[in-house]
């Protein structure tokens, strides 16, 4: 029986424009403060700008930077004995699809001198082509999975 109480899931409702769910997560992820009109702006504004790099439809070419960038293992601590240990997990989809999207943000967020609208459309552009600093996040992360891989067995 766990400890904690069972958390409920709040729905997200899809964004108006694109009808949405996974777009309607990044405004809520990208928002600071509260101030959602200014992050529909940044995500709408770059969703427009992806379409001058590519020739796709910007919906489909997010959803494939999303899938690229989602972690298929992570490692967790798990004191045994005293001693932590780094064990790999798999990741289900709801938190590979949001760690995905925070680290696009977050890898965003660190290029300098342009609008935020202009460094995320790029930010996904590379997603999508396997480049940028969000694949570097995942590949880290698959590394120290990989290297952490004898300690699976303390998985429960």
């Amino acid at each position: 029986m766990p400890r904690r109480k069972n958390i409920k899931k709040h729905k997200i409702l899809p964004d108006l424009k694109f009808n949405s769910k996974l777009i309607s997560k990044f405004i809520n992820i990208i928002m600071v403060n509260g101030k959602k009109t200014i992050a529909e702006f940044i995500v709408y504004n770059a969703l427009k700008n992806l379409v001058n790099f590519t020739k796709e439809f910007s919906l489909d070419v997010l959803i494939k930077a999303i899938n690229n960038v989602g972690p298929k293992v992570e490692v967790k601590s798990r004191k045994i004995g005293g001693t932590t240990y780094q064990v790999p997990i798999e990741v289900n989809s709801i938190r590979k699809n949001t760690l995905a999207i925070r680290w696009i943000i977050e890898s965003a967020q660190k290029q300098k001198n342009k609008s935020m609208s202009l460094k995320l459309s790029k930010e996904i552009f590379d997603a999508s082509n396997n480049k940028g600093l969000a694949i570097k996040k995942r590949e880290n992360i698959h590394k120290m999975a990989e290297a952490n891989k004898a300690f699976a067995h303390y998985k429960w």
